[in-house]
């Protein structure tokens, strides 16, 4: 089962972060450690982000998908 469905999201959508926390159930905060190189959270699989403008980012609806997928693969593991 997809964390996204087709009826979710179209492909290559860009989600912005109030979608991608609502879609991971993580923190803001939480997301941007995970982003952060220098945190102990980091995660080099989480998707990196899209600059879309000077003051905004997004991430690839289908690269979240995949990513959930991978934890969701790891958790069976």
């Amino acid at each position: 089962m997809n964390a996204l469905t087709p009826q979710t999201f179209q492909i290559n959508q860009i989600l912005n972060i109030k979608q991608l926390t609502q879609i991971t159930g993580l923190s803001r905060a939480t997301i941007y450690s995970i982003l952060d190189p220098k945190s102990k959270y980091y995660d080099e699989t989480f998707p990196k982000q899209i600059h879309l403008s000077t003051h905004r980012v997004g991430w690839v609806a289908q690269e979240i998908n995949e990513w959930i997928q991978l934890k969701i693969a790891q958790r069976v593991a």
